[in-house]
């Protein structure tokens, strides 16, 4: 991407764009048409999400185009030069009733169902049960789990920086209504957004069974500790459930927890929540496949302040960080509540995104206003705060250690 720096009168004459603005969570191949708007942006760079079947190789198609690579990192160690996009992999929890899982309830099982199985699927999985075999059947064909996992290690293969997301959870979500025959052709297709989301249908009384959801998002965590890479997680209403989940995949995995005793006697400051350097011992042992993400990202965080300290807590093995829009987090409704969570947290825990699904002059005018919003809350000067959040970006991506074809970084 190219770079479009504009002089901010109102900070003194320094420049977030200079310093580098990095988007943790965005959706741009939900609107194709925008994308190639991607080169002209400000942002620095887009860590975009796929979601459902309609966008995976949507997201490898702009990723061909734009992709942030290992060769554009090791070219300069300046990341305000770094400019493309982090392609992120995953299935989100509104579509995880369109997969089955047939690897521990069907294994064997064939790639597509039959009209019996395909109903069985959805009434075992949405909430309540509905009876309508007709508006079953409306539904999308269900994709084998199997299949999808396969599909998603073979493009995070492709791409060696890329992520898992967007993954996760969520209570409140209802499915909408399934297209009556004809009407799919007149839905909002043609204003230009990606098939497969809601496209103004009215949402059903169903919900996707939290039991599956986790079946769904766990298999996505495991596979992004096999692989190394960090993942963005969505959780609305569900915020206990995620935590459950994160704790049953990195059980026995805990770090050791030093005493206050031998953190004195070792000079330590004793702060559990800065990321520091891992130990040589750390370092090897991060080449090998775990049950769990090395780093996730709660993104557009809406739990409360006093759920901080579980994710904070030495003993976590995982690099825990909270990224927050101005649609999700700075709502009138939401600010308060943000503004007490942005304060409680660590200062390099922080992340800022967009959450759009337009690439372009919205999708920059949301990240410096989001930029801005949290600089104000934690009382940063505007320059050093892009700083923090650009050097939280990349350890949210890469980790304090990591090879990437032999760039090191």
């Amino acid at each position: 991407m190219e770079s479009k720096h504009q002089d901010n009168s109102d900070d003194g004459g320094a420049s977030l764009w200079q310093t580098g603005v990095f988007d943790a969570h965005c959706h741009p191949t939900d609107t194709m048409h925008l994308v190639d708007k991607i080169p002209t942006m400000n942002a620095t760079a887009l860590t975009i999400m796929a979601t459902r079947a309609q966008d995976q190789e949507l997201v490898v198609k702009v990723a061909k185009q734009h992709a942030l690579k290992p060769e554009d990192i090791k070219a300069s160690s300046n990341m305000a030069n770094w400019r493309g996009v982090v392609p992120s992999f995953g299935w989100h929890p509104w579509f995880s009733h369109q997969i089955f899982d047939d690897i521990s309830l069907n294994p064997g099982a064939s790639s597509t169902l039959d009209d019996d199985a395909k109903t069985a699927h959805y009434q075992s999985v949405l909430t309540p049960s509905p009876q309508d075999k007709q508006f079953l059947l409306r539904l999308p064909n269900p994709l084998p789990l199997s299949q999808f996992l396969a599909e998603t290690k073979r493009r995070l293969e492709e791409f060696p920086l890329a992520l898992i997301g967007e993954v996760g959870l969520d209570k409140s979500f209802r499915i909408p209504d399934a297209w009556l025959p004809g009407q799919e052709a007149q839905s909002k297709y043609e204003e230009g957004l990606t098939p497969g989301g809601r496209e103004g249908r009215k949402l059903s009384p169903f919900r996707v069974d939290m039991a599956h959801q986790k079946k769904i998002l766990t298999a996505q965590l495991r596979l992004a500790g096999e692989m190394g890479r960090a993942a963005s997680v969505h959780g609305v209403q569900a915020h206990g459930v995620v935590y459950e989940t994160f704790v049953s995949l990195w059980k026995g995995h805990e770090r050791e927890v030093q005493s206050k005793r031998d953190k004195k006697r070792r000079g330590s400051v004793g702060n559990a929540h800065v990321l520091e350097p891992p130990s040589a011992s750390e370092v090897v042992d991060s080449k090998k496949s775990k049950p769990f993400p090395p780093r996730i990202c709660l993104h557009s965080y809406s739990g409360p302040a006093e759920t901080l300290k579980q994710y904070l807590h030495a003993s976590v093995p995982v690099d825990i960080f909270f990224s927050f829009s101005t649609a999700i987090n700075f709502s009138e409704a939401a600010e308060a509540k943000t503004a007490q969570v942005i304060k409680a947290l660590p200062d390099e825990r922080i992340l800022v995104e967009s959450d759009l699904h337009t690439a372009g002059e919205r999708m920059d005018a949301a990240l410096e206003n989001v930029v801005r919003r949290v600089c104000e809350v934690k009382e940063w000067e505007l320059n050093d705060g892009t700083e923090r959040l650009a050097a939280n970006w990349k350890r949210f991506v890469f980790g304090n250690t990591v090879e990437i074809e032999g760039v090191a970084k």
